[in-house]
């Protein structure tokens, strides 16, 4: 099978290049930047999804495309719906002039409860145009990354842990690697809506204490009155969207249980010892 990644220089988008190079699939990378992207696949195509003529004729031969494609800390000047939507939407009407069999798409868990966050939103409208579209989709819905968790690790390194509330929220981030297998086997099989978590459900103080474990520190977390976090979300829109998108999205999801069926080996404790011992997250 031909697979094109999109996104493929990415957090997932490595994973998901060697997941499927694995299991015996001819792997195209979809990239921006090919400095980044040496020996990640078999064929690299340098395009911006945010520019079409760009994507003539990429899609000619390809069986699956996989998209990762959304911003996370860029700063082009490029807003949600231009990326998230337009790019993906873009990449998705190659995708039917190649006729291509399957489409697969990264999404967020509990979108539905997070439809006033503008990265959520612009994720599903796309989820809404590839529902619409006549080729099969396998949309994975996860609950975030273990790369997502630095910012726990990041305020333990500092010695302290802010939480909002009492730190009960749950959620279980999967590994990146871990979810490239998951959607592997997905679309391998034509699932068309798959949640996907990692294999520990923990709260968020349990993270944070965690975190301070690795670090070999006793765990110093001050809880803040949760009208905080609401009242934050209130304010957010008002700043530039570099600053303000992600702060929504994170805020947003502290509020929620992000929990979805569990899948993977690789444990949170383990990601967070590699970082105490000088290793990086992606």
């Amino acid at each position: 099978m031909h697979v094109l990644v999109a996104g493929a220089t990415g957090y997932l988008g490595r994973a998901l290049c060697a997941a499927y190079a694995r299991q015996g699939h001819h792997v195209t990378a979809l990239v921006r930047d090919a400095s980044r992207a040496e020996g990640l696949a078999d064929v690299l195509v340098v395009a911006e999804a945010t520019r079409p003529e760009t994507l003539v004729g990429v899609m000619d031969g390809i069986d699956l495309v996989v998209s990762t494609l959304g911003i996370t800390r860029q700063a082009d000047g490029l807003g949600y719906r231009e990326v998230d939507y337009g790019a993906n939407l873009t990449l998705l009407r190659e995708a039917e002039r190649g006729g291509v069999a399957r489409f697969a798409y990264i999404h967020v868990l509990h979108a539905d409860r997070m439809s006033e966050v503008p990265l959520v939103a612009a994720k599903a409208a796309f989820v809404e145009a590839l529902h619409a579209s006549d080729i099969p989709a396998t949309v994975i819905a996860t609950t975030g990354f273990f790369s997502d968790m630095g910012d726990f690790f990041a305020m333990a390194r500092a010695g302290r842990v802010w939480l909002f509330g009492d730190g009960s929220g749950r959620l279980n981030p999967i590994d990146g690697a871990d979810l490239a297998a998951a959607v592997v086997d997905a679309t391998e099989t034509g699932r068309g809506w798959v949640e996907i978590g990692g294999p520990d459900v923990m709260t968020q103080e349990e993270i944070a204490c965690v975190a301070f474990a690795a670090l070999g520190r006793p765990a110093r977390i001050t809880h803040l009155p949760d009208a905080l976090r609401r009242a934050a979300l209130v304010l957010l829109p008002l700043l530039p969207r570099r600053i303000g998108g992600p702060a929504r999205f994170f805020l947003t999801a502290l509020g929620l249980d992000m929990v979805a069926p569990r899948h993977g080996e690789r444990r949170l404790k383990a990601h967070f010892a590699s970082l105490a011992a000088g290793g990086s997250s992606a």
